[in-house]
């Protein structure tokens, strides 16, 4: 075994161990990390011990419990502002929120999941699962199905090979041959809707964010409840929903907005 497979395989196991501290979504006890790691106590034990040297994660003496660290929330915020569309699509969302009187989210694809980078709630009177840094399954949702639509074909069967299509509602589609039906349609009329598909109760009207030689770069949804609206009613969004992503579109190509 060569030094670079070891520390390949170190670092491998350190990251492991972070993502797992940060599921709990809370300061975490070594037991509960080690709980369902798939580590021997020690290897834990140092995974955490570097991570927290290196002041990826933090440690309370008091509480005894660990929590991600002031280093790993600098790299978080780099990776945001150069990764991500949120700065970029920021301005033209609230606009749309402010317009709209309803939460809108920004959503980027990968590995064949949505990953919502932005939400701004113009509303307290109902609440989504989705949440900046949240991941969702593309085939069930209004940004995902949004997205998978535009796909290149090679990045889209890709995408397709990584749906799960497990059935959250009545509405949810269980096989690639129904959601391509429904992509085919997306396609011709440039927005979709999420009929209540990954959350019971919610839907929303979305669009893909595309730069200017077609390519996928995310996609914009305006979301509510049924107690609010209906899908025929939301559809009235549609006209600033498509001028929201055309303009968010263009500014991202000129900022070379990366692949």
């Amino acid at each position: 075994m060569t030094d670079k497979t070891v520390a390949s395989g170190t670092v491998k196991k350190a990251l492991h161990v972070l993502e797992h501290v940060a599921s709990f979504e809370r300061p975490v006890r070594f037991a509960e990390v080690l709980e369902n790691a798939p580590y021997p106590k020690g290897t834990v034990y140092r995974m955490l011990q570097t991570l927290r040297v290196e002041k990826m994660l933090d440690y309370d003496e008091t509480q005894q419990t660990y929590s991600l660290g002031i280093r790993l929330m600098g790299l978080a915020h780099a990776a945001w502002k150069n990764a991500s569309l949120a700065p970029v699509a920021r301005p033209f969302v609230e606009e749309l929120a402010a317009n709209t009187g309803e939460t809108v989210h920004v959503a980027q694809i990968e590995s064949g999941q949505v990953l919502f980078v932005d939400k701004l709630k113009a509303t307290d009177r109902f609440e989504t699962l989705a949440e900046a840094g949240k991941i969702a399954p593309a085939y069930c949702t209004g940004v995902g199905k949004a997205m998978l639509a535009f796909m290149a074909p090679k990045r889209l069967e890709l995408a397709l090979q990584q749906q799960a299509f497990f059935k959250y509602t009545p509405a949810t589609h269980t096989s690639a041959q129904d959601l391509m039906t429904e992509l085919d349609h997306i396609r011709k009329d440039g927005i979709t809707f999420d009929r209540e598909e990954h959350e019971q109760g919610i839907i929303s009207i979305a669009a893909p964010i595309l730069s200017d030689n077609g390519r996928v770069l995310g996609a914009v949804s305006i979301a509510t409840s049924t107690s609010r609206h209906s899908l025929k009613e939301i559809e009235a969004f549609r006209p600033a929903l498509l001028e929201t992503v055309k303009k968010i579109g263009a500014e991202a190509t000129s900022w070379q907005f990366p692949s």
